[in-house]
């Protein structure tokens, strides 16, 4: 069982979601595009941390692309539940 758990990501929508640090990655790295998610700020909540401030990307996947024409689209948000509504919505219009 703890094999099988080695392979999977944590899904939003049916598309892997990684995080490294304070950046969330959004979507397969084999797409043409991924939407990336970089918490600005946090706020205290009771006993927990949440995120206020995410900055949302949605990044191109193609190497040979440019750095400056990388980030298609980018936004602030809010929360991660809105920045993650916001990413996936531009995600899956940037794939058709």
């Amino acid at each position: 069982m703890a094999e099988e758990m080695k392979d999977t990501f944590l899904t939003y929508k049916g598309k892997p979601l990684v995080r490294c640090g304070k950046t969330i990655y959004y979507g397969n790295m084999s797409d043409p595009f991924v939407a990336c998610f970089t918490i600005q700020s946090d706020k205290e909540f009771k006993d927990i941390t949440l995120s206020d401030k995410v900055l949302i990307q949605i990044i191109n996947t193609d190497p040979d692309v440019s750095p400056k024409e990388k980030i298609v689209k980018k936004s602030e948000k809010n929360g991660l539940f809105n920045a993650l509504d916001l990413g996936a919505v531009w995600l899956e219009r940037a794939l058709k």
